[in-house]
Formats: C-alpha cells, sequence, structure tokens
C-alpha cells in the first residue's frame, strides 16, 4: 500500500529544510472546539471540519503557486453556555487572545505578513480580538473566516440548524465516516427559542445549551448524506483557496479600490 507523501503546505507535515528556502505569505490557523454534538459525531467535529477545510483549501491555493501554511488546529474554543455538558472544553475569549497573540507575535517577528484565523466552532468570534492585536502588529494583516458561512448553506441542505444537524453530519459523513454513529441513534435535535421576542430576532444573549437542546443537537441529522457534504465542502474548499491566493498576492500597501 502506497503511503502517502507528506503534504508542503501542511506545516505538521513538512521540516525545516522545506519551510526555510519558502517564502510564506500566508499562514492559516484552523480554530475549533471539543464538545458534545447530539448522540452521533464525536466531540471533535468541530476539529476534524476546521482542519480538513483549512487543507484542502491551502492545497488549492498551493497548486496555484501560493506559499500558503497551515498550522496545527487548536482543539478547544469558547463553551461558556456548555459548562454543565460533561467535558465540553471551555477556553474564555482573553485565553483566545493570549494564545492569538503568542501567535501573531511570531509571525510578526520573523516577517511572516499574513494571518487567517479560520474558525470552525460557532461559540467563537475573533474579531474583536484580531482588532485588537492589529493595533499592537500592524506589520501582519489579520484577518478571520468561519467556515459555515463562505458558502450558502441551503443551495445544499433544508433541515435548519447550528449544531449537529444536517450540515454538519453530512460533513462528517464524508470527512470521517467511521466515527459517525448510525443515524438511527442520533437525536433529534430539537431546540428550545428564547420566549423573548428581541431574542429571537435582532438582540442576543448567550444560550444555555443544557436548557436549550435534550440531546446537545440543534437541528435534525436525519436527512444527512455523505453526497451533501462532499458536495459543500467543494464549495466552500474552491472559494477559501481562491480567498487565500488572492490574499497571498495582495499588495498590504493597497488593499482598497
Amino acid at each position: 500500500m502506497t503511503k502517502p507523501s507528506p503534504r508542503p503546505y501542511i506545516l505538521a507535515e513538512t521540516t525545516w529544510q522545506a519551510v526555510k528556502d519558502t517564502s510564506v505569505e500566508v499562514v492559516v490557523l484552523p480554530w475549533g472546539a471539543t464538545e458534545a454534538h447530539n448522540y452521533h459525531l464525536p466531540y471533535g467535529t468541530d476539529n476534524y471540519q476546521a482542519d480538513y477545510v483549512a487543507a484542502e483549501a491551502a492545497r488549492v491555493a498551493w497548486e496555484q503557486g501560493a506559499k500558503v501554511l497551515v498550522l496545527p488546529a487548536i482543539p478547544f474554543g469558547v463553551n461558556t453556555g456548555q459548562l454543565d455538558i460533561t467535558l465540553d472544553i471551555n477556553l474564555n475569549p482573553s485565553t483566545q487572545l493570549a494564545i492569538l497573540r503568542d501567535v501573531v507575535q511570531v509571525l510578526a517577528r520573523q516577517g511572516i505578513p499574513k494571518l487567517v484565523v479560520l474558525n470552525g466552532h460557532g461559540g467563537n468570534d475573533f474579531r474583536q480580538i484580531l482588532r485588537e492585536l492589529q493595533a499592537e502588529f500592524p506589520t501582519v494583516f489579520l484577518s478571520t473566516a468561519t467556515l459555515f458561512r463562505i458558502v450558502d448553506r441551503n443551495q445544499f441542505f433544508e433541515a435548519p440548524g447550528d449544531h449537529a444537524d444536517e450540515l454538519e453530519t453530512s460533513v462528517m459523513l464524508h470527512i470521517a465516516p467511521h466515527l459517525v454513529r448510525p443515524l438511527a441513534e442520533a437525536g433529534p435535535g430539537a431546540a428550545k427559542q428564547f420566549r423573548i421576542r428581541a431574542l429571537r430576532e435582532w438582540a442576543w444573549a448567550q444560550r444555555e445549551w443544557s436548557q436549550v437542546t435534550a440531546d446537545t443537537g440543534v437541528g435534525n441529522p436525519a436527512a444527512a448524506t455523505a453526497e451533501k457534504g462532499a458536495a459543500f465542502l467543494a464549495a466552500v474548499t474552491a472559494e477559501l483557496g481562491q480567498f487565500l491566493v488572492e490574499l497571498a498576492a495582495a499588495d498590504l500597501h493597497d488593499l482598497y479600490e
């Protein structure tokens, strides 16, 4: 059986010999979470998804000549609304800021000009963190993208949801089907909504997960298929890959038109 070759755009698989001779333009940092995903998906679902999308988008970009490197994923995210769900691991936003500051400091010191934080978890929101760090490290262009928002999910999935739903289940059926339990074992992903109308429509408050959903899912996964997951991921990685190509080529002193 032929062993897969190391991918030159994945830092964890490449060597100093290769990296020292590469003028890296863009670093991608996948950031997921470790949390329950209904009864049928693994705790590492967000990490598998972020890793896969980052790697495939980097491949698309690398094959077009863009010097992109993907860092190892951060496996813990903000889970302040799930503190009572066993082994849902929480990183506070302030902890995320400290981690990102250290990463960006390395990039700034070494002259690597661009960073994309690829977010794979709904509880993470890096925009305010990056605002603070951009002022502190002006030589590194900081950006973020959430993989579920890159393309319109309604083109691929019918059932609404945002956690262990039709989308995430389809994606995992494509990426790691051996980790997905039979859909007959999945809960329905029924979720309660806020009684206060504004919180349903235009205001925001954190959801207390164990009060919202009995099986930890939000959205019915019953219609999920690997084929839907493959189609969605192909669209996402193509779009993100093109962003990486354009970002790698971009003149940071001439970004606006």
